[in-house]
């Protein structure tokens, strides 16, 4: 009865020591998650560095013929004949089409006939002024004999081989206009003939026999006949933007591939440099000379150019995972006196795992290593500093 008795005493006491002693270590966790709660979070950082960029990228491309020219006549008239068809190869000179005018075989007999009819009259002038001074020079001879010939007699005669010279000399101005204006008739007779400008393809035709054609800015200007390009030689044109532009290598060889030929790659030359910027793209057009004596590239394909971009001055750079952005800036996270603040940036050329930027940084800079826009300005971190890779 006694034992009973004092184990109804144990019980409770040693259930009112358990619950003090869970009370206890609640209140201790509770107090290092306060301790906790109060330091403020770790926060990697890289500091910026500064270095001469010297790397390539990757940018797109076009191949354009180095000359192509739509083919107009130089004079109105119908097209007789055309011997070339898209596709067809032709050399510098050859006749590709064959024009007739009515209207200029019209002009040419007009020429004709006028050339023809002032020779005649030259002729004729040039036979009278011939008996003329033959006549003055026996009325000189009789006249040194005293009355034999009058002296009137001879001031008629020697005026009228003057006259006659005067008319001759005008004549053969006549002629020469005559002459000159046949030959222009003649010049325009030999436009009717169509020859190609330079070595190269017919990549389009325009027009049938019998279509009109005409220089521009007259009848049938609107028609060309045929559109030549070259072949062997191309011009590559890289629109390069603005911040790669302000050192390109001029002279340069540059490879570049294009999807008709996979796994090949073909080089040329940075050749021509427009020296200013698009105002709507923000690029700056550059030209590489192609060389093409197979006549394998095609104008109009796009191409992939692995491109040459040098600084001939240090610029900034951080991780690529450093640059954060959100719907309306684009920044990194630069932590001074232990606190957060938000840079804005733009980027430039990446190289490796790194990244260009421009903006108020400074080199030695101390950035989050990762950049989020969760993490706000103006929060307090504890910054452990790591390497940049």
């Amino acid at each position: 009865m006694k034992s009973k008795t004092c184990l109804s005493l144990i019980a409770p006491l040693a259930l009112s020591m358990w619950f003090a002693s869970c009370a206890n270590r609640s209140r201790g966790a509770a107090g290092s998650a306060t301790q906790a709660s109060n330091e403020p979070p770790r926060l990697e950082v890289v500091p910026v560095i500064s270095r001469k960029l010297s790397t390539r990228v990757e940018l797109p491309g076009q191949l354009e013929p180095y000359e192509a020219v739509d083919i107009y006549a130089k004079e109105t008239g119908f097209v007789k004949w055309i011997g070339v068809d898209r596709g067809s190869r032709v050399k510098r000179g050859e006749l590709i089409a064959q024009i007739e005018a009515p209207e200029l075989l019209a002009r040419k007999s007009e020429a004709e006939s006028k050339y023809q009819a002032a020779q005649s009259q030259l002729l004729a002038a040039e036979a009278k002024l011939s008996a003329d001074e033959a006549t003055f020079r026996r009325m000189a001879a009789a006249a040194k004999v005293p009355g034999v010939v009058a002296g009137n007699d001879l001031d008629v005669a020697e005026k009228t081989v003057q006259a006659g010279r005067q008319n001759v000399a005008a004549l053969r101005k006549n002629v020469q206009a005559a002459q000159d204006a046949l030959k222009a008739v003649e010049q325009l007779e030999s436009y009717l003939k169509i020859t190609a400008p330079f070595d190269g393809q017919v990549t389009t035709r325009y027009v049938h026999p019998g279509a009109l054609v005409g220089p521009q800015g007259g009848p049938g200007a609107s028609t060309p006949i045929v559109r030549i390009e070259t072949l062997t030689r191309l011009r590559l044109i890289v629109p390069v933007p603005e911040y790669d532009a302000g050192d390109v290598p001029e002279g340069s060889e540059v490879s570049f591939t294009v999807p008709s030929f996979p796994g090949r790659t073909f080089t040329a030359p940075i050749a021509r440099i427009s020296h200013e910027v698009n105002m709507k793209t923000r690029t700056m057009p550059v030209e590489l000379d192609v060389r093409d004596p197979q006549a394998q590239l095609i104008p109009g394909t796009f191409c992939q150019v692995d491109w040459p971009v040098r600084r001939n001055y240090p610029t900034l750079f951080v991780p690529s995972t450093a640059v954060a952005s959100d719907l309306a800036r684009t920044f990194v996270i630069r932590v001074a006196n232990n606190r957060t603040e938000w840079v804005d940036v733009k980027t430039g050329a990446a190289v490796g795992k790194l990244i260009e930027v421009f903006g108020n940084l400074k080199e030695g800079d101390a950035v989050a290593r990762s950049g989020s826009d969760q993490l706000l300005p103006g929060t307090q971190v504890a910054p452990e500093t790591v390497k940049s890779q």
